[in-house]
């Protein structure tokens, strides 16, 4: 049986935020939906089944809490470094 597909965007701006935040989630077709916009605006997109997990029990406009800062850190630092290479 094929896994329902999950996603959760996350968003951080050091200027304003003091820890990322989950600004949307879904399963399924929301999930799908979350994808399919993050892709029209060219958001890079990060494959982590098991941090999903962790973040897909977080309420919307919540913070990560401190034990999934390492995780999330090294999520951003990936992004960073392909804006960087990739810009688009």
């Amino acid at each position: 049986m094929k896994k329902r597909k999950e996603a959760v965007a996350i968003k951080y701006s050091p200027e304003e935020d003091k820890a990322p935040k989950v600004i949307a989630k879904g399963k399924g077709v929301i999930a799908e939906k979350i994808i399919e916009i993050a892709k029209e605006h060219k958001v890079q997109i990060y494959e982590d089944p098991d941090l999903v997990q962790s973040l897909i029990v977080i309420d919307v406009g919540e913070y990560i809490p401190p034990e999934l800062y390492e995780a999330v850190a090294e999520v951003l630092a990936f992004i960073y470094r392909l804006n960087k290479e990739y810009p688009t």
